[in-house]
């Protein structure tokens, strides 16, 4: 069993216009660079992309806004994205913001085979719109759906051909929770390793929920916002 492909193109081949793409990352941190950039290249378009934020202009997920090739973006946040603003205010792009828990919750119970959970965030705010509202004990929870796509796009530190990873620290971020609730999971990786190389205890994402996994290239690792003290 061999789930390695030789390039981001080849894994993403299959990947048609309207297609739902989870991608990982947390602001510019532990995003799948290389298979987000093969889209770009392939030109799929109509896209509903679900990540925590979208980048910011000229790369992560802003090439894709620049190039008009995303339809509806769901997250937690516009960031420093001014693009994703820009479109969003002129109805260009579909935004739907979600609380951070919320979302990363959502795609957990779609991975556990769960449809949907009660949580008290959002209640009385515009979160709330349009969803069931029941009381527990005294308090109220709105009910929230299990959130599945029909890709997921993410970034791990190391894999083998059977597609089992390890994340490093906070670029493990949604990734694993992302894994287990799509279709078809690809995997890029730093570091592409023999099987028997990876400490079983370590391992985060078996490979069962991973379909294809390619050896990343290239890794730029910007810092969104770069502060420095004053001397």
């Amino acid at each position: 069993m061999n789930k390695t492909f030789p390039n981001a193109d080849a894994a993403v081949a299959d990947v048609q216009d309207g297609a739902s793409i989870m991608v990982g990352g947390f602001g510019l941190c532990g995003i799948p660079e290389n298979l987000v950039a093969a889209i770009r290249r392939k030109g799929t378009r109509e896209l509903t992309v679900m990540s925590n934020n979208a980048g910011v202009a000229g790369f992560g997920l802003g090439i894709l806004l620049d190039s008009g090739q995303i339809k509806k973006m769901i997250g937690t946040y516009v960031g420093e994205n001014k693009t994703l603003e820009k479109l969003a205010l002129k109805g260009e792009v579909e935004l739907e913001l979600i609380p951070q828990g919320t979302f990363a919750e959502r795609m957990r119970a779609a991975g556990a085979g769960i449809a949907g959970f009660y949580t008290p965030t959002g209640v009385g705010t515009v979160v709330a719109n349009g969803k069931e509202v029941r009381e527990f004990d005294g308090r109220h929870y709105l009910l929230e759906r299990s959130l599945h796509a029909d890709f997921a796009f993410i970034k791990a530190w190391k894999g083998d051909r059977w597609g089992n990873l390890i994340y490093r620290k906070t670029a493990r971020n949604f990734n694993p929770v992302m894994a287990t609730a799509a279709k078809v999971t690809i995997a890029e990786v730093e570091e592409l390793v023999e099987l028997g190389s990876l400490d079983p205890n370590n391992i985060v994402t078996p490979g069962i929920f991973v379909k294809r996994i390619i050896q990343g290239s290239a890794y730029e690792k910007r810092v969104e916002k770069r502060t420095v003290r004053k001397r």
